[in-house]
């Protein structure tokens, strides 16, 4: 619930939480390792390594500004769901307006809330003032769309950095992969924190999770 108010007062205290972060480094590193595996699967010689680099730059680029213009919708979508939650519990009744905030929280944090405290939450709602009748994009949320913007597009550099340095194809693509599933390694890591499990066994996973993806998207022409 803490989350929605600060949502609907618009304040941000970090521009992508945790979670946001390390997806968009996923997304960024599965989509490189395609292009690096791809190579590899191919056969390609050196004659073929600027080609699969410019490919991978400007497939992560692509996709770097899509994901960031869908950060912006999703953005704006979900702040006048917000808006639209503090009208109707504004005009609400309270049994009704006590159900709308109940519908709207998790399941784990509804078992732990009482009806006194939502009660309180209700009653600080109805204390603001009416909203506005249509959400707006801050200066904060176009950051936060640059921010995504440039962990999916830079996540590319560290596994094309060996391909740009290294003559020998063959040895570019191993230290590229192990580039790669380090950095699978850590975003695992980081999703385990997160998410309050071992970190290592959850960065295997993540290892093991993304050359399943990677594998899958080369497989199906990706």
């Amino acid at each position: 619930m803490a989350t929605k108010v600060q949502t609907l007062s618009q304040t941000r205290k970090r521009l992508l939480d945790p979670i946001e972060r390390s997806s968009e480094v996923l997304f960024g590193l599965v989509m490189v390792l395609t292009f690096t595996g791809s190579f590899r699967a191919a056969g390609a010689d050196h004659d073929s390594v600027t080609r699969m680099l410019v490919a991978a730059l400007g497939c992560n680029l692509a996709w770097g500004i899509i994901d960031a213009v869908f950060y912006l919708i999703s953005t704006l979508s979900q702040r006048g769901h917000n808006l639209k939650l503090l009208r109707d519990v504004q005009v609400a009744r309270p049994e009704p307006g006590r159900q709308l905030l109940n519908d709207e929280i998790s399941d784990d944090l509804a078992a732990v809330l009482t009806d006194n405290e939502i009660e309180t939450v209700r009653m600080r709602m109805l204390q603001l003032p009416a909203p506005r009748k249509h959400a707006h994009l801050n200066r904060h949320d176009y950051l936060a769309a640059l921010g995504v913007f440039l962990l999916v597009f830079l996540s590319t550099f560290p596994v094309v950095l060996p391909f740009l340095f290294m003559t020998h194809p063959a040895r570019s693509l191993r230290l590229s992969n192990f580039i790669g599933i380090v950095m699978l390694f850590f975003v695992g890591i980081a999703y385990g924190r997160y998410a309050n499990h071992t970190p290592w066994k959850v960065g295997v996973l993540m290892v093991l999770l993304g050359l399943a993806m990677v594998g899958l998207t080369i497989v199906l022409g990706g």
